[in-house]
């Protein structure tokens, strides 16, 4: 019996292969597609069992763990199957659904299975998040903090995606900002949240403003415009720095008194050699120590609410 399955043969997927490898961990991997299973073998060396979860799981024992690394619009029915199945413990690449009644089915079928969820937000484990978090710490805390999620609509509009996954990109991919900025501060308490403009494959916004105060009582403010130039990143702010991650892999900052900007120095060998922020996320979830990092179906569940108001989606 293999100790964990990692479910899909796409490109995410294969960045799973070198870590887990790497950490001499038994595992099986399941696609549906045979043509996947063939470039997935070809392109990593590792073979893939297709026909899909249901059919695997009905030929092994049910392994403890499983990584859930398949499109978005299939991550609520792989996981749901896994859970129904047995499996105990579970790491879902996010946003795990794309509507919030799929987490709450989500959450209850944990519940039921005595199992336990988690949401693969990987940029929680960058490097760079690491020696903020240090360099934060040693200056008294975050007194506020700005984040931009803008996109490049010009490389998504042709991008072919299933279901509702382009429409609601704000959960399916600029929650990963989002997520980590509220990681760093606490959930939002009270917050305002502005938007306009819209394209055809996300009618409701292209472009978002918003502010707002922490659970933790720190101030932030946000915006990202699809419909111009721009990309992710975070501003944070404590008593003597300013802190800029932009790109997220890498970290800036600067004090008070002075605009000279400096790059931090990390220890980012995991960073480089991997999909940054992947192999201590997976250390992480593998590890029988207690969480403090990953977020839990219901800490995710939790902001949900959040990425719909910052959006403008419906539920």
């Amino acid at each position: 019996m293999a100790d964990l399955v990692l479910v899909g043969a796409g490109g995410m997927a294969q960045m799973y292969i070198p870590i887990l490898n790497s950490m001499g961990v038994d595992f099986d991997v399941v696609c549906r597609a045979d043509r996947s299973a063939v470039k997935f073998h070809e392109e990593t060396g590792k073979k893939v069992i297709a026909g899909g979860v249901a059919k695997y799981l009905a030929s092994v024992v049910t392994p403890l763990s499983a990584i859930v690394a398949v499109e978005a619009e299939s991550l609520f029915s792989v996981t749901c199957d896994l859970l129904r199945c047995g499996v105990k413990k579970i790491l879902v690449e996010k946003p795990a659904a794309l509507y919030g009644h799929e987490l709450i089915e989500l959450k209850e079928l944990e519940r039921e299975m005595e199992a336990k969820v988690f949401v693969a937000y990987n940029r929680r484990f960058f490097s760079s998040i690491d020696k903020l978090h240090e360099l934060v710490a040693e200056d008294g805390g975050i007194s506020s903090l700005s984040f931009d999620f803008t996109e490049w609509s010009d490389k998504i509009a042709p991008l072919k995606k299933g279901g509702d996954v382009k429409g609601r990109w704000v959960i399916s991919n600029s929650s990963h900002v989002i997520d980590l900025a509220f990681h760093l501060i606490g959930k939002p308490k009270e917050l305002v949240a502005l938007r306009g403009g819209g394209f055809d494959w996300h009618p409701v916004a292209s472009n978002f403003v918003g502010c707002g105060m922490s659970e933790q009582n720190i101030l932030f403010n946000y915006r990202a415009n699809w419909d111009s130039a721009g990309r992710w990143g975070l501003l944070v702010y404590t008593k003597n720095f300013m802190f800029r991650l932009s790109p997220m892999e890498k970290l800036f900052l600067t004090r008070r008194n002075s605009t000279a900007e400096v790059e931090v120095r990390l220890n980012d060998s995991l960073d480089l050699k991997y999909k940054p922020g992947l192999y201590l996320q997976v250390e992480q979830f593998l590890s029988t120590k207690k969480n403090t990092r990953l977020p839990s179906i219901t800490e995710h569940g939790d902001m949900f609410d959040i990425y719909l108001k910052i959006a403008g989606y419906d539920n």
